[in-house]
């Protein structure tokens, strides 16, 4: 069964926030998919025409020495003589394709499954809001700073002008 493959909460945790968008960097899809990272990115390479740039992009030096200051468990990086390729939700869907074992074809149906979930949880996250806020104009104002403490809790963190890593 696919849910008994990879804990959720393992590829959540391989889901970062580079350049706008939700991306899983190319050393951990190969780890989960169970092959080097070398034969995922020839994988790529041949069939490249399914990986535009809105699929998958390469790191710059930059990009990738911030992930590594920011994320521990990526400082294996440093080391690449390469720089990583990142894959979006629709490139790591794609991968399927070019990686044609049963062990990829039920790990990407889990990696779409949490992609899912995530989506989810952030939409989730707004509707939250937008219910306190309605609530918030009903109510009179005893009740303001019950309200004040709740949007705090709520309150998406303030974006630094870089992000790296996936927030919920």
């Amino acid at each position: 069964m696919a849910s008994a493959l990879i804990p959720a909460e393992k590829i959540e945790n391989k889901i970062y926030f580079i350049r706008g968008k939700k991306v899983m960097i190319d050393t951990d899809l190969a780890e989960l998919y169970d092959v080097e990272t070398r034969v995922l990115n020839q994988a790529v390479k041949r069939n490249k025409k399914r990986f535009p740039k809105d699929f998958m992009f390469q790191l710059t030096k930059s990009e990738r020495d911030e992930v590594i200051t920011i994320c521990d468990n990526l400082k294996k990086l440093k080391f690449y003589p390469t720089l990583p390729h990142v894959f979006t939700e629709q490139g790591v869907s794609m991968l399927s394709s070019v990686l044609n074992s049963e062990r990829a074809i039920m790990v990407n149906i889990q990696i779409m499954r949490t992609f899912t979930k995530l989506r989810e949880m952030i939409e989730s996250h707004k509707d939250l809001r937008k219910k306190i806020e309605e609530m918030e104009s009903k109510y009179d104002k005893q009740f303001q700073v019950v309200f004040d403490a709740i949007k705090q809790l709520v309150e998406e963190p303030i974006k630094p002008k870089k992000k790296i890593g996936f927030q919920v």
